[in-house]
């Protein structure tokens, strides 16, 4: 097995090796330069959006909650549809027209005089959420390495975030595209063939899944303690409420802003649609068959560590069930998941930092040269910062994933979803979307999930998309801006 992992080290390596020398302006280190074709684009989107979350997140939610957690399943595929259907296309077309090289920049490109309050805000925001989302994949890290080579889960997160960092450093986003186009494959082998394999030793077991599908409890989850007794519709509605926070992921929306036309995006999003489902459903069924495997004593002692924390089960379940090369395999696909999603975010954050805030504080021309070397400094100084994060928090991969979600996904999916379909969207409703989806996201988070038991994720997105619709009302544009012709 760990013949198998070093394999897939080297792999990596090679892959890092070869796509760090495409990487040579600031253009290619930030958006690729539109050098990286369609679908590698889009495997590099599922790998990014779904990290430690999909294969430790999901499958523990699934294990802890029964098939009452499968409305989570159902948003999130909900929003991942949405926005290949719906948004990808007008952002390239947008991408295009303004030369935005960062999602903050599609709004100061687009809404003119406002680069430098925009980035700032923007900046400010990605920072402070996105340094959480690193460090729920670094934590994840450590739990993996943990479970699979008994190596102490500081040190795990050491190796994984090291990993990380180093190779987005090297070659930015073209580096950090090529190696998620491979992890994605990894990534769906997993989710495919872990339930394939366990269905097969439940059989033996002779674990009847038809009959405890009919009678599972679809809206009461096995352990209320854990959904906060939120039962029913409320419950349906916090699962889908995942949906919303694809729309203004910035480590997703700038994969589609990196495609080379309409026609490519189109081609694309067939390949997104069928990861997507592919893996959804494999994962959320490692959960759910893991749990009747527990239940059965099928996993031996092992249960015991599944016991503590459900985001083992996956882990657990290759290392018990599978031989030691398919595990080694099926692991790599769950280090793979980390890395992705990390390495897109400390892409984010350094970029943001570099093209949205750096550059309009200081208001200084800075060289080529330099500027490529900023970006690497800052990925470096980012991936530190959440590593100490990792080290220092307690809270679950989920319990991380859900706020940073939450607050980027209210900040800026309002203000991306009226910029691409709502022609009488202004900068004030921009302005009012971002202050109130970060504010409401803390508030809701801090305050009130355990009052109403409405999730963070549906309170703070529902109130930055009133406050951005009326906002832009009360004070439209004075003319006409250029952005998308086809908008309602």
């Amino acid at each position: 097995m760990i013949a198998v992992f070093i394999v897939y080290i080297v792999v990596l390596i090679g892959i890092v090796a070869y796509s760090a020398r495409r990487s040579k302006t600031n253009n290619d280190f930030v958006l690729g330069g539109k050098k990286i074709s369609g679908i590698s684009l889009a495997l590099s989107e599922r790998a990014t959006g779904e990290s430690a979350w999909l294969l430790l997140g999901l499958t523990g939610i699934a294990y802890s909650e029964g098939m009452a957690a499968i409305w989570i399943a159902v948003g999130c595929v909900a929003g991942i549809l949405f926005l290949w259907m719906v948004l990808a296309e007008p952002l390239q077309r947008i991408t295009s027209e303004t030369g935005a090289l960062t999602v903050p920049g599609l709004f100061s490109q687009t809404f003119k005089g406002t680069s430098r309050s925009f980035s700032i805000l923007s900046s400010v925001i990605i920072i402070f959420f996105f340094v959480l989302y690193i460090a729920a994949q670094f934590s994840g890290s450590g739990k993996i390495f943990n479970d699979t080579f008994n190596i102490d889960p500081f040190w795990g997160m050491v190796i994984g975030s090291a990993l990380v960092t180093i190779y987005t450093m090297l070659g930015g986003f073209i580096t950090v595209v090529a190696t998620d186009a491979f992890q994605a494959v990894l990534m769906v082998v997993t989710c495919v063939v872990l339930p394939i394999v366990a269905l097969f030793i439940a059989a033996s077991y002779h674990i009847n899944f038809a009959d405890a599908l009919l009678h599972a409890q679809y809206t009461v989850p096995h352990n209320l303690s854990a959904a906060r007794n939120i039962t029913g519709g409320l419950l349906i509605l916090n699962g889908l409420s995942w949906a919303f926070g694809y729309t203004g992921q910035p480590q997703l929306l700038t994969r589609m802003m990196a495609m080379r036309s309409g026609k490519e995006t189109r081609q694309s999003r067939w390949v997104a649609i069928a990861w997507t489902l592919l893996a959804y459903t494999g994962a959320f069924m490692i959960g759910i068959i893991g749990y009747k495997l527990v239940q059965a004593g099928a996993l031996g002692a092992n249960a015991a560590i599944v016991a503590k924390d459900s985001e083992k089960i996956m882990p657990v379940m290759v290392m018990t069930l599978l031989n030691p090369i398919l595990a080694g395999i099926l692991l790599s696909g769950a280090v793979s998941a980390m890395m992705s999603t990390a390495s897109s975010q400390l892409m984010v954050v350094s970029s943001s930092m570099t093209e949205d805030l750096y550059l309009h504080v200081t208001k200084k021309k800075i060289q080529e040269r330099k500027l490529l070397l900023l970006n690497r400094v800052l990925t470096l100084a980012v991936g530190a910062v959440g590593f100490l994060l990792a080290i220092s928090m307690k809270d679950t991969v989920y319990g991380l994933v859900s706020y940073a979600w939450s607050g980027i996904g209210a900040s800026f999916g309002p203000a991306i979803v009226l910029l691409v379909l709502w022609k009488r969207f202004s900068r004030a409703g921009a302005y009012a979307s971002l202050i109130t989806g970060t504010v409401s996201a803390v508030i809701w988070k801090t305050w009130l999930v355990d009052v109403t038991g409405i999730s963070e994720r549906l309170g703070s997105y529902i109130l930055a998309f009133s406050m951005a619709v009326l906002f832009s009302l009360l004070l439209p544009e004075k003319k006409e801006y250029t952005a998308d012709d086809n908008r309602a």
